[in-house]
């Protein structure tokens, strides 16, 4: 438990919450290790030299806290900074554990944050000088603190690199992350749109069917049947257009596959959009004089006369309806929708169609704009940049 050395250390070097728990090696982490193991062992090896001329007990003692500073490695990731400390109090007089005490300073350098690890390369530095006095280089104490400082700054240094690199990578994929969450965020918001313009359209036709029959009980039998297969066809369309719906914002990992998306509409299926409104009672005049536009610029137009002749539906039913669009690559897409004012009927209203439509256009770079004219006619006037 860290309650167990704290003690022994000023708070402020166990200041960090993940000091003494367990660690679970990934294959890298092992691979790492045994580097890092035999290049402390590698280090000890090369100070054996320095040992001639002591006398015996201190050689003992030199080997062995130098093996067992090699040992101690395998301890650096669960207990780095009380780890790094010990090395380098020990370091101070034994020169095998010097090796030891680097690679536990580059362990702090990359793990902890500068306050923490700041303090423990203030520690190595102050231990140079004893070891450079007790024992000194063939050119001098001087010489050799100089060189021990430069080392120490050296692994020092390297640990901030790999330090700030590690956290320049999680940053970035941090952002990827919150990035893929807010695409993932639009495209349901896109979608949920496009589901609010075809249920709005599907249910509006259902309902002006449905009302037929209500009015019209005494209608020849063929009359009847026409508008019930209507009835049936719309509310198959809208429920298979829910399931859709539901299919493709269902979050990942719940049950079941993302379902594959639909081809959208474009300007081509704007004449059956028409004639559909038609079949349903509606008095709808069209007038096309576009050439082949781009899918996306295509399916925002059919969008914005969909949720135009479901306006016209709902609040001026058998009223006429004039549909014109026209324009060309760099001039762009007009798109004017004119219906007289009628009495609503009954088809309810959520009030966020020609605020769909209005953010749709702003989406695709364009404008849309709606008003009651002198006449008693409402119009919707929509342009849509057409790139060249």
């Amino acid at each position: 438990m860290k309650l167990e050395y704290r003690w022994l250390l000023p708070s402020v070097l166990l200041g960090d919450p993940d000091e003494g728990r367990p660690v679970r090696r990934s294959t890298r982490d092992w691979i790492v290790d045994i580097v890092v193991f035999v290049a402390a062992c590698g280090l000890a090896v090369l100070t054996l030299p320095d040992l001639d001329g002591l006398a015996r007990p201190l050689r003992i003692s030199e080997q062995v806290f130098g093996a067992l500073a090699c040992a101690s490695v395998w301890l650096r990731r669960r207990w780095p900074v009380t780890l790094s400390v010990v090395l380098t109090l020990l370091s101070a007089v034994f020169v095998m554990v010097g090796g030891g005490a680097a690679l536990a300073l580059f362990t702090v350098a990359v793990h902890r944050p500068f306050k923490i690890s700041g303090i423990v390369l203030g520690l190595n530095l102050l231990t140079v000088f004893p070891l450079a006095w007790w024992r000194p280089d063939e050119l001098g104490p001087l010489w050799t603190a100089g060189v021990m400082v430069l080392i120490v700054l050296l692994v020092f240094g390297w640990g901030i690199v790999v330090r700030s690199r590690r956290q320049l990578v999680y940053s970035l994929r941090e952002q990827a992350k919150v990035a893929g969450r807010e695409a993932r965020r639009l495209e349901r918001e896109r979608i949920a749109r496009e589901m609010h313009d075809v249920l709005a359209h599907r249910i509006s036709i259902l309902s002006l069917h449905a009302g037929a029959l209500e009015f019209r009980p005494d209608a020849p039998a063929e009359q009847i049947a026409k508008a019930a297969g209507a009835i049936r066809e719309s509310a198959h369309q809208a429920l298979q257009d829910l399931r859709e719906v539901i299919g493709v914002l269902r979050q990942p990992g719940e049950q079941g596959e993302l379902l594959p998306e639909r081809p959208q509409p474009t300007l081509a299926d704007l004449p059956s959009l028409v004639e559909e409104s038609r079949e349903a009672g509606m008095e709808v005049e069209l007038r096309l004089d576009v050439e082949q536009a781009p899918e996306s610029l295509g399916r925002n137009a059919y969008r914005i006369v969909q949720e135009a002749l479901t306006n016209a539906r709902k609040h001026a039913p058998g009223a006429l309806v004039r549909v014109g669009m026209e324009g060309g690559r760099g001039e762009g897409l007009t798109i004017a929708v004119r219906n007289k004012i009628g009495w609503p009927s009954a088809i309810p209203g959520t009030g966020t169609g020609l605020i769909g439509l209005a953010e749709r256009a702003e989406l695709a770079g364009g404008r849309l704009e709606h008003r009651r004219t002198p006449e008693g006619d409402f119009v919707l006037e929509a342009w849509l940049p057409w790139q060249t």
